[in-house]
């Protein structure tokens, strides 16, 4: 009897043991799918993926919040220049709502505070406005990003995305060949996630 409740109690650790694996490399071959995802349905897919980790991943559980923020974030990007699409404030709001359960956990995290600032200019975007309280938020967003994480890809896109807005052109694309550089050293060189944000380049030649 103890000879077989031993085997059972290896079996049943080893299943969780299998269990979570299977879990953790779901998580990360669905991160690799934010740079390759070209549809709604395919952020939409995402979305629902990293929704469901929020509540049974068992460590760095905050990746979970953002890559839920990112999928929603790139798919309403997807959308801003579409004369027929879904509802962007909503949407906005979802990835508002998960990038902030992100900073929960992890408020002095460069990326999550880019990707903040980054769906807070979505939003003025949206709105067709610069609401003052917004800008607050992206510009405290990008000061915690720069004392983390001063060459951080993602925060020059967003500051690109302030400096064309300001009319600042000639530096935003600067902003923009610099990043789009890094983002092809890191291909090259297998460096690990998160790589997303090269989709959101459209640098001038």
């Amino acid at each position: 009897m103890k000879k077989f409740l031993l085997i059972l109690g290896f079996f049943v650790v080893g299943s969780w043991a299998n269990a979570q694996s299977y879990s953790e490399k779901d998580f990360q071959q669905s991160v690799l799918q934010i740079n390759t995802a070209k549809t709604k349905s395919d952020y939409d897919n995402l979305f629902q993926k990293f929704s469901k980790f929020t509540g049974n991943k068992t460590s760095e559980r905050w990746e979970a919040y953002y890559y839920a923020a990112v999928s929603m974030y790139l798919k309403i990007e997807g959308q801003l220049n579409q004369t027929v699409h879904e509802d962007l404030p909503g949407g906005n709001a979802v990835a508002r709502k998960f990038a902030k359960g992100a900073l929960n956990s992890q408020q002095d995290n460069a990326e999550a505070n880019i990707l903040l600032g980054l769906i807070y200019f979505q939003k003025m975007q949206i709105n067709g406005s610069q609401d003052p309280q917004d800008m607050e938020v992206i510009t405290k967003s990008i000061a915690k990003a720069e004392a983390a994480s001063p060459n951080n890809l993602r925060l020059a896109i967003l500051k690109a995305r302030l400096k064309e807005k300001s009319g600042d052109k000639a530096n935003a694309e600067k902003l923009l060949q610099k990043a789009a550089s890094g983002f092809d050293s890191k291909n090259s060189t297998g460096k690990p996630s998160p790589t997303w944000g090269r989709q959101l380049i459209q640098v001038k030649n």
